[in-house]
């Protein structure tokens, strides 16, 4: 693939930077991501590969499996794309979705010279189809492992309807790095499974306000575990995927080590807490019951002061 073939128009045409990420469907966040007119999709809708699965349980099924990927141009140099459709299925990986995903991730390892942007927008692995989902979610982690090992730079941007949980949370901790809005939940159990292995006593999933805190976008930031905090909007997203993919963060053994040694301390230093507002109060947050309720750019400008941005590990 020659890179020069999937540079479109200039940037600033015909594009909505004001759009709602977490309100726009899948392709609308790719339309309004990339340069416009830009965008060439991989087995589209048009191709009928749907999932081979859902017909058997009298389940919907989409053209596309609740996945668009494909390539364009973002500020005007190559970069590959994939959106998941939080709206269908909530997002969830199964056979083909998880297929389309993976041989996008190993284009990118093979070129080795264009980043892939992954717009994350997942519940998990669906149930109808839970062997061929985890086997996914597998197969896309050993691509992306692959592909940053190459020198590829892949950046999650999650701030969608179903959040990031399950497989996709395993995903998303593989990506060189990640940025992350308010609606942005990240986590491999959610709520709903921690209740039922653990009782509401430890985790009440019907408690929002505790969901936002323990897996909202903001305790991600604060916690590590995303670089960037953003606001609502398209413009947003897209100005920290710009300065995510200026980074310079090659896989190896001692990025390795560093994550773990990151894990190790973060563990030691918030083990024994019992709430996310005790760990911001250790991070140094002024009035830690306040952040829930900060505005986006306040809580950036914080966020910033406080929270360490570890480019060596992710």
């Amino acid at each position: 693939m020659n890179a020069a073939n999937i540079l479109g128009a200039p940037a600033s045409a015909g594009r909505s930077l004001a759009t709602n990420w977490f309100e726009s469907s899948a392709r609308a966040r790719i339309g309004h991501l990339l340069d416009a007119g830009s965008f060439v999709e991989f087995i589209g809708p048009e191709m009928r590969e749907i999932s081979p699965h859902l017909r058997l349980f009298d389940l919907p099924e989409e053209f596309d499996d609740g996945i668009v990927v494909g390539c364009g141009a973002f500020d005007g140099a190559p970069v590959f794309v994939a959106a998941q459709e939080g709206r269908f299925m909530g997002g969830a990986f199964g056979e083909v979705h998880g297929a389309k995903l993976t041989g996008l991730i190993r284009a990118a390892r093979d070129l080795k010279t264009i980043p892939v942007l992954l717009l994350l927008d997942t519940g998990g692995v669906r149930l109808q189809e839970a062997n061929a989902g985890e086997l996914a979610v597998a197969e896309i982690m050993r691509a992306i492992v692959e592909a940053r090992t190459a020198g590829v730079m892949v950046i999650g941007l999650i701030g969608g309807r179903a959040g990031c949980y399950g497989g996709g949370g395993l995903i998303a901790g593989c990506c060189t790095a990640l940025a992350v809005s308010e609606q942005g939940r990240i986590a491999v159990s959610g709520p709903e499974v921690i209740e039922t292995n653990r009782g509401v006593e430890e985790f009440d999933s019907r408690d929002r306000a505790l969901v936002w805190r323990t897996m909202g976008g903001k305790h991600r930031r604060l916690l590590g575990g995303a670089e960037v905090f953003v606001g609502p909007a398209v413009e947003d997203f897209r100005n920290a995927a710009k300065g995510l993919l200026a980074l310079q963060a090659r896989l190896s053994l001692p990025t390795l080590a560093a994550e773990q040694a990151r894990l190790e301390e973060r563990l030691q230093r918030f083990g024994a807490c019992a709430d996310a507002i005790d760990i911001w109060s250790i991070e140094g947050v002024p009035d830690a019951a306040a952040v829930p309720s900060m505005p986006a750019d306040s809580f950036i400008a914080l966020a910033d002061k406080v929270a360490r941005a570890r480019y060596d590990a992710r």
